[in-house]
């Protein structure tokens, strides 16, 4: 199955299957726009994901699993251009090092954003240098892993009075769910051509 995924394999099929729509099920109106990268890598077993782990004393998502990314600022010139700006501020890694192959639907969180997904693939021997006030860990799991529809648990969560079944998928010590899985299940859906809900799903 790893040979299967490619850099070229993930270009194309982002090229030609592009997803549509808001895949939080919430309401999207009035939320802050934000944009993140979803950095993959080569290595020698294949394409990894790579993910940090936010420091606790951050006001929004402390101590998650999340992707680089942050709000989409006024002289940023594209959601696009803003991952790349926020990669590098908080992994240290140059928007020279990123080939950026694509981008996922914008997906919309409870905590009031609109995420703007920009996919790309890190040069290899690219230097994380983790920002040390955001980022507590960067660390890389096989994107493999994701893709195996077995990994993707249900997540309840209650949100303003109303229940809503999310995604979450532990990987060894982190358990990586909210936005960051959701994002991932929308590239587990693109790249495998799987378009079926969660068991259980209740976002409507």
């Amino acid at each position: 199955m790893t040979c299967c995924y490619t850099r070229d394999f993930v270009r194309s099929r982002i090229r030609d299957n592009a997803l549509t729509g808001d895949a939080s099920g919430l309401n999207s109106e009035g939320l802050r726009p934000a944009a993140v990268l979803v950095p993959l890598i080569e290595r020698s077993g294949g394409i990894n994901v790579v993910l940090t782990r936010r420091t606790e004393h951050l006001r929004d998502h402390a101590g998650q699993i999340s992707f680089p990314g942050g709000s989409i600022e006024e002289h940023d010139a594209s959601p696009a251009a803003a991952a790349l700006r926020e990669a590098e501020e908080e992994i240290g890694v140059p928007p020279r090092a990123v080939d950026l192959v694509g981008e996922l639907p914008t997906y919309a969180t409870g905590t009031g954003f609109l995420v703007y997904p920009a996919i790309g693939f890190l040069d290899s021997a690219v230097v994380f240098r983790p920002d040390p006030e955001e980022v507590a860990e960067i660390f890389e799991v096989p994107l493999d892993f994701f893709l195996d529809p077995g990994n993707h648990r249900p997540h309840d969560i209650v949100h303003r009075g109303r229940r809503y079944r999310l995604c979450a998928m532990p990987y060894g010590d982190y358990y990586i769910w909210g936005a960051t899985a959701g994002m991932l299940r929308q590239l587990y859906r693109l790249l495998t051509r799987d378009d079926a809900p969660l068991a259980g799903s209740t976002n409507g």
